[in-house]
């Protein structure tokens, strides 16, 4: 891999885990202003469960964008 494509990975990388993280926040601060009584574990295997996904979701989505707008 060249150095743009380096960049571009670690660029990509950097949004998707970025956005990844705010789903993350989106759905514990729900969590506690539902009011509803969850349990830690409920909490922890639901964030978790929430970063995967999206993970799994926009790394295919940001990788070309990036790459795309750093080749060009």
């Amino acid at each position: 891999m060249t150095d743009l494509e380096n960049k571009a990975a670690r660029q990509a990388a950097v949004i998707y885990t970025g956005i990844s993280l705010g789903a993350v926040l989106l759905f514990l601060a729900l969590t506690f202003l539902t009011g509803k009584t969850y349990t830690v574990v409920a909490r922890v295997g639901g964030a978790v469960w929430v970063f995967i996904l999206t993970l799994v979701v926009t790394m295919p989505i940001v990788i070309p964008k990036v790459k795309n707008k750093l080749m060009a």
